[in-house]
């Protein structure tokens, strides 16, 4: 898949039941997790911190779908040491796929080849996918098996897209919700202008080219 694809929609089995994938999604941008396996000691700190995190993508209209290896059963009994070892009670607040026969991993080219299972099989890599409301394929991090991910850096990355899909401006190195933002290198002057009534400055660099133009996070009051 390229960025700016549609999605692949898929049937799975879930903790939750049998989803249809676009339509468990509705209208809501997803984040689709993939793991190596079930009871391992990083999927276990990942999970459990998505746990804590789901308040987060809730106020980005982002819901949460994890996949490993494994089935539905052994994925009930591992929801158990997710929540204690988190300090979690209540329902769990996402579902887990079953892709015991590893078909969704191969279908999203999600295996990572030197990572090999006691069955003798590739196990999945820590692959990220991001999908809008309009399940568009907007982002890919792939993580090798041994490397919990970062989620302030995949908030992060959400809350950038959704902010310029909005307004016509992208986001610098390191920007964080609220910060400084970059006026889009194709908008004229005069568009500018009119965009940003709160004006825009321009970085003086050795070329003499005006690319480089700031303005205030539009989202912002």
């Amino acid at each position: 898949m390229n960025i700016g694809d549609t999605f692949p929609n898929f049937s799975a089995n879930t903790t939750i039941g049998q989803i249809d994938f676009y339509n468990w999604l509705e209208s809501s941008w997803g984040v689709l997790f993939s793991h190596p396996a079930d009871f391992t000691p990083v999927c276990t700190t990942e999970l459990s911190r998505l746990v804590e995190l789901i308040p987060e993508f809730e106020k980005r209209n982002v819901k949460i779908i994890a996949l490993s290896c494994d089935s539905v059963s052994s994925h009930e009994k591992w929801i158990d040491d997710i929540k204690h070892f988190g300090g979690y009670s209540g329902p769990f607040p996402y579902p887990i796929i079953d892709d015991e026969k590893r078909e969704l991993a191969v279908k999203l080219n999600m295996l990572d080849k030197d990572e090999i299972g006691k069955a003798g099989l590739p196990l999945t890599c820590r692959a990220v996918f991001v999908i809008d409301s309009q399940k568009k394929f907007r982002l890919s991090i792939l993580y090798p098996a041994t490397t919990g991910r970062n989620f302030t850096e995949i908030l992060r990355v959400i809350d950038s897209m959704q902010l310029t899909d909005k307004y016509k401006v992208a986001t610098p190195a390191d920007w964080r919700q609220g910060g400084d933002c970059m006026v889009l290198p194709t908008l004229s002057a005069d568009e500018a202008n009119n965009l940003f009534p709160a004006g825009f400055s321009t970085v003086s660099v050795p070329s003499g080219k005006d690319y480089i133009r700031k303005t205030k996070c539009p989202n912002v009051d």
